[in-house]
């Protein structure tokens, strides 16, 4: 057994997972499919495993193949980041970027510690707001990044990161779902999520009262979980002490809620860049970010 895997192995054993293909994978890493095919050999010589099931139409991993996967995947990914940090000149300055309270509290504590590991003398400040107040600060060039939820996949000077399916819940410990009229806990009128919720409701023929608004998912949250109202939230932040209410128990199906990148334009910088460029590379190679992309 080896004391070390060659990361180059490594990256060719990704690359044929990932497309399924050794042809493919060729392609990607800019081999032949003849050193395609010795490269893996020698990884399965060096580990004494076999790792790719093959026949003449499928390719699979066996067991092995999976748990050196997950692996592989770690190692080049902190090889990157080492790469990045005693290669690339230091970046010093600060960068601002705001997003909804709910998802901060979802992904920001990842996406921050990864990149403060790769960027230590960057300062990050953070700004909380429902979404159409971050728009209007990248407008007013108050932020120079916003992650903020829309009804649209397609934001100028935006990228998508997510969908996220708008889903009904309650208090586990409590019947407020039997109640009529349906108490709800919305956000203000500007919302969509509450637009989408109210007309679900009014299509559906379900009588209800608005008991509870906040700006804030915490206001929200409260009301839910003390047993006092029913909300629509994004699928991905359902906390605990709650749960998601289905067609079943008279729930009409609600949209995908949109999560997007927004830059101010005016922010041209390699701190920006830098930061915006992490975030999308997290929700696109992360399964717990992006896996409700679409």
């Amino acid at each position: 057994m080896p004391d070390a895997i060659p990361t180059e192995l490594l990256r060719t054993f990704i690359a044929i997972a990932d497309s399924g293909s050794f042809s493919l994978a060729a392609d990607q890493i800019s081999r032949t499919q003849s050193a395609v095919s010795m490269q893996v050999k020698r990884l399965e010589e060096l580990l004494e495993k076999s790792l790719i099931h093959r026949d003449s139409r499928n390719l699979k991993l066996t067991g092995d193949g999976v748990t050196l996967l997950h692996f592989a995947r770690r190692i080049l990914k902190l090889n990157e980041e080492a790469l990045s940090v005693l290669k690339r000149p230091e970046l010093k300055g600060w960068v601002s970027i705001g997003l909804p309270d709910d998802y901060a509290a979802r992904f920001l504590p990842e996406i921050l510690a990864n990149f403060s590991r790769t960027h230590p003398r960057v300062q990050v400040k953070v700004t909380c707001e429902p979404s159409n107040v971050l728009l209007e600060k990248v407008q007013r060039k108050d932020l120079d990044l916003a992650m903020v939820s829309s009804p649209t996949p397609e934001i100028e000077n935006g990228i998508l990161l997510r969908q996220d399916p708008i889903v009904w819940v309650t208090s586990e410990r409590h019947c407020q779902h039997e109640i009529t009229p349906l108490p709800l806990a919305l956000f203000p009128d500007e919302c969509y999520y509450r637009d989408w919720t109210l007309s679900a409701l009014e299509k559906a023929g379900i009588e209800h009262r608005i008991a509870y608004t906040s700006p804030s998912i915490v206001g929200l949250q409260a009301a839910v979980t003390a047993g006092l109202a029913v909300t629509a939230i994004n699928q991905s932040i359902v906390w605990p002490g709650i749960r998601q209410l289905n067609a079943d128990e008279g729930f009409p199906a609600l949209p995908n809620a949109s999560f997007l990148l927004r830059r101010n334009p005016e922010s041209d910088n390699c701190i920006v860049d830098s930061l915006a460029d992490h975030i999308a590379k997290a929700f696109s190679t992360c399964s717990e970010f992006g896996g409700c992309l679409t």
